[in-house]
Formats: structure tokens, sequence, C-alpha cells
């Protein structure tokens, strides 16, 4: 699963160069090509709900003409958060793979745990720390820029 995950970090990457937070994801169809790939673009489109994860769901959805991406597998370098997370489930991806576990803000393995909730319609296989040092290493150098820079964590436009 490296070359996915490598895609999904360029794509934090460019996220973190345009002043996002660093976060990256893409949807691999269920013979393994890449539907589609996306970065966190909430201070650009000014929209909490514009993660990584979302913006890649919806291209995917775009592209088969369904809302239901079944047999889909989802790369994120960090454990989605619980929006993102029924999204997933909503989207009925068979596979989320994902770098970095978030304590704080996951809603995978942390949090909410979402997808053991009972109104939870449907789970995906969940695959997580895969490459987890990458992930953490890339969320820790862009806030201790933006806190060097003297900002708060909230990020340029």
């Amino acid at each position: 699963m490296s070359e996915p995950m490598d895609q999904a970090f360029a794509a934090a990457e460019a996220a973190a160069a345009r002043g996002e937070v660093p976060v990256g994801a893409l949807v691999l169809a269920p013979d393994g090509r890449v539907l589609a790939a996306a970065g966190n673009e909430v201070e650009a489109r000014h929209d909490p709900t514009a993660h990584a994860e979302i913006l890649a769901l919806r291209a995917a959805a775009a592209m088969m003409g369904s809302p239901r991406l079944e047999g889909c597998t989802l790369v994120v370098t960090l454990e989605p958060c619980a929006m993102c997370a029924a999204a997933i489930s909503l989207a009925r991806i068979k596979r989320l793979v994902f770098a970095a576990y978030d304590p704080k803000g996951g809603g995978v393995d942390h949090g909410g745990r979402f997808f053991t909730q009972p109104t939870c319609h449907h789970a995906p296989e969940v695959v997580g720390g895969v490459q987890a040092a990458r992930g953490e290493s890339l969320l820790k150098r862009f806030f201790s820029a933006l806190r060097d820079e003297g900002q708060a964590p909230r990020l340029r436009p």
C-alpha cells in the first residue's frame, strides 16, 4: 500500500504548501486505479467540510456516477475525524487505510469511534498506522513552522 500512501502524502504536502493543514487522501477503485486525490482545502474554500477525505470521496463518486463507492479503498495520511468517518460509511468504502493516528480529533480509533457505534450502517475494514511516523512528522513540522512564525494555529489565506 506504500505507493498509494505516497500519493496521499504528495497531496498532503501540496496542501501544506497552500497553507492548509497537511492531510491528503485518495480513493482507489476496486481494480486499484486512482479515482480521485485531494488535499485539505478548508481555508481556501472557507468551508469547514473541505477535508481531504470529503473532497476525494465527492470526486470519486462523481467519476463513478454513484454515491456508493462499493469495493473502493480510501487512503489518507491522518486518522479521519468523525465527520469524515460518517462520509466514509455513507459512501460504503470497503477499506480505509490511514497513516498517523489522531488522538485529539480522530473518529475511527479515537474519539467517538464512529464505525463501532450501533447507528453506523456500514463499517469498512480499517488499517491504521501505515507510515504513521511520516504523517506525524509532516503535521508536527507544519504546526511548528506556524508557531515559529508567531501565528496562532489558524492558517494563512
